[in-house]
């Protein structure tokens, strides 16, 4: 197999994961011993872990003005919602784009637009399943305000779900980051809701396919214009 198509099939994994894949890998060869059948299901389940956290480059748009997915998964809610007020956002209205992240997605988190951090928020809560609306209220949650170089200001929020135990930023506040720099991650499916800052013209659909740091979901311009 070549170099590049062996690349095309492996991936990086972000350090988190290495725990996780070796406890598998150690379960795998115990069960080689009871029974062979139980063993490959075994393999099976670490080449799983090994997946979950992979941690592929990605290519970001370098267009100024342009706000990308932070997470990988399917659009689930574009609508207007007050962002959680321990972000200090203000109590009106934002539009929120919400991606939800299955166990099959890329979990790692990365930012929509450049910006300082002005505050990281967490806030314990339920493990709800992430495509549901409550969840933004109710679920375990991380959030980040982020203000743009012009004093504008949005929000992203890390909601745990389902099967989501444990939200991760490694982040801070005061921290300035790129357009598509990793900022954190979830493990075992969740969800990220992104509140645009005002002006903000969304460009994507529910439903639609997002790839993290790549996929644009706004123009911080407020006009569409062509690539």
């Amino acid at each position: 197999m070549s170099v590049s198509m062996l690349s095309t099939f492996v991936k990086p994994m972000h350090p988190e994961g290495r725990r996780f894949v070796a406890i598998a890998a150690v379960l795998s060869a115990l069960l080689f011993v009871l029974w062979v059948p139980l063993g490959w299901l075994g393999v099976g389940v670490t080449v799983w872990v090994y997946y979950f956290f992979r941690d592929p480059e990605r290519v970001t748009p370098t267009r100024a003005g342009l706000m990308v997915s932070p997470a990988d998964g399917i659009v689930s809610l574009l609508e207007p919602a007050v962002p959680p007020a321990e972000l200090g956002l203000g109590e009106a209205e934002m539009l929120r784009v919400s991606v939800f992240m299955s166990v099959f997605n890329c979990h790692v988190n990365r930012l929509p637009a450049e910006g300082r951090i002005t505050r990281i928020a967490y806030t314990p809560g339920k493990f709800l399943n992430a495509s549901l609306d409550k969840a933004s209220k109710d679920n375990e949650r991380n959030g980040l305000a982020i203000m743009l170089e012009d004093g504008r200001q949005y929000g992203v929020v890390q909601i745990a779900g389902l099967v989501a135990r444990r939200i991760l930023c490694w982040s801070n506040e005061g921290q300035d980051l790129r357009r598509g720099e990793r900022f954190g991650l979830i493990r075992f499916g969740s969800r990220l809701d992104v509140y645009l800052p005002e002006g903000a013209t969304p460009l994507v659909r529910i439903g639609q396919t997002m790839v993290a740091g790549e996929t644009v979901i706004a123009d911080l311009s407020g006009t569409v214009q062509e690539s």
